[in-house]
């Protein structure tokens, strides 16, 4: 049995980086590369070249950047909008694909014809990968005024220089955030300092086909939370035949690889690395290879090795995992994944997509882990201004951010896309408060989100190469699934991943 220690634990979105070049400073020297404006409603044609999908990793190339360090807070000049000559245009670079854009696209519209002051410009960069090796390919002064980055980018543009912290434009205008979720706050939180605001935020959950429950004799209402309780529910699918397959996992860096790991170290109360997963300072070597990450890994190698799960490799297209949930021939009946997937794999279904599942089919769960305490670490992704702009841009941004963070706004972008609000005040607010009482799976990433404690070791590990040592673990974790010895595997990973950090402090 698995050592159990309640602790929380936040989440992350299932999102990907490519690979750039290193360099003297990879975020403040650049190409230039003038991106082509794209208005409101956006096209989601991709403007940058070799760009991986969201949910699509590519295991063999991360992104190593020298980044040069934050000298000071710089200001944010919160008032320069009152002395600015007509509407001021800024840009935001975004990478709400598919189903996600137009809930987007519909609140900036709105924004934009709800003032005089700020003309809001989305230009759709497809995914945080893209949207990553963009701006660090173009000049500073052809970056946008406000991008959109994922959680793993905390330490990296926070040491850059190249982006204003959110904490500036909070203390110049006043702006109250008691009615946050704490965790959603925190998360974005490096050095003591509010880097970011968290926009969309997502956690994993526990996908699973309710007819397959009933016919293996469980009850679809109760899925499991253990991983104890994950294996005795797979035992049953497949030991009744209700399916030939209990679970489906997957290795990509972003989920079954790499951020599936982190979420469980912190359900276990267990630090993923040092100094408070980074947090209290810059972390030097990762725990992944200790005791319980042997635990961990066998006990999924195991399932495999029996019978009761299989591995679809690194996800590649981004559902790969949900669809063999409608594999006809060799039909899965669990899988985890990041509740950002909710509205569109309802989409799907509605569409048709899916075989012969539908909407009422597919319940949600509380991702399964050490324990039976539902706990996640905050993941998605935050809204950075960017620095070297002018202060009227800087003070439209931060104006324009303040109206997606509203209660009213993060009630309508939650109930859209299955995002979980930042605020704790949205849920009361229409449409959400219907969403919820309506279809109980849109609130289970909520659920989980205030579940456990705020702490160093609950929340995400903040690792300057944090993409880099997704892409080891991801390497070690399929390593496994294929049989591997997880202890040679992690301890593999965790040698190249603490030569990585090493690295990455040494020039920073």
């Amino acid at each position: 049995m698995l050592r159990v220690k309640y602790l929380p634990t936040l989440i992350v979105a299932g999102v990907a980086i490519a690979a750039c070049s290193s360099g003297e400073s990879a975020l403040e020297s650049g190409v230039d590369d003038d991106p082509v404006v794209t208005e409101t409603p956006t096209d989601t044609t991709d403007t940058t070249t070799d760009a991986t999908d969201s949910a699509g990793a590519d295991t063999t190339a991360a992104p190593t950047t020298t980044l040069a360090p934050l000298a000071e807070l710089p200001a944010c000049p919160t008032d320069a909008l009152d002395a600015a000559d007509g509407p001021v245009e800024i840009e935001f670079w975004h990478s709400m694909s598919n189903e996600l854009e137009p809930p987007l696209v519909e609140l900036t519209e709105q924004y934009n014809a709800s003032q005089d002051r700020v003309r809001v410009v989305l230009q759709n960069q497809t995914s945080y990968d893209s949207t990553i090796d963009r701006y660090i390919a173009v000049s500073p002064g052809s970056r946008p005024s406000l991008v959109q980055l994922p959680e793993y980018t905390l330490r990296s543009f926070s040491d850059s220089g190249t982006t204003v912290p959110a904490a500036a434009c909070i203390e110049s205008s006043g702006f109250d955030t008691s009615a946050f979720v704490p965790r959603t706050l925190t998360a974005y939180q490096y050095e003591g300092i509010q880097r970011g605001m968290p926009f969309n935020v997502s956690n994993p959950v526990l996908f699973y086909n309710r007819r397959i429950f009933e016919a293996a004799g469980l009850d679809p209402a109760d899925p499991p939370v253990s991983l104890e309780e994950l294996r005795a529910a797979a035992e049953a699918i497949v030991s009744t035949g209700a399916a030939p397959v209990g679970l489906v996992l997957d290795s990509g860096p972003d989920s079954g690889g790499g951020w599936f790991l982190e979420q469980w170290f912190a359900r276990a109360g267990e630090p993923f690395a040092d100094n408070g997963n980074g947090r209290l300072g810059p972390a030097t070597e990762v725990f992944f290879d200790n005791e319980l990450g042997v635990e961990l890994t066998t006990f999924l190698q195991d399932m495999i090795d029996d019978g009761l799960a299989i591995t679809i490799g690194d996800n590649a297209g981004g559902q790969d995992d949900f669809f063999k949930l409608a594999d006809a021939n060799d039909r899965g009946s669990m899988t985890m994944s990041t509740s950002a997937e909710l509205g569109s794999v309802l989409g799907a279904l509605d569409a048709g997509l899916a075989g012969d599942l539908t909407r009422d089919d597919i319940g949600v769960g509380p991702m399964p882990g050490p324990g039976d305490v539902p706990q996640v670490q905050v993941g998605g992704a935050a809204l950075w201004i960017v620095a070297d702009k002018s202060d009227e841009e800087v003070a439209a941004s931060w104006e324009y951010i303040t109206y997606l963070l509203t209660a009213e706004s993060q009630a309508r972008w939650a109930s859209a896309t299955g995002y979980v609000p930042v605020r704790a005040d949205a849920v009361d607010l229409e449409p959400l408060a219907s969403t919820y009482a309506n279809d109980p799976r849109f609130e289970v990433a909520f659920t989980q989100l205030n579940t456990g404690a705020d702490d160093d070791t609950a929340n995400a590990p903040v690792l300057g190469p944090q993409r880099e040592v997704r892409v080891e673990t991801a390497r070690a974790m399929a390593a496994i699934f294929d049989g591997a010895d997880p202890q040679t595997a992690l301890t593999e990973a965790a040698e190249a991943s603490n030569a990585l950090i090493a690295s990455y402090n040494q020039r920073n």
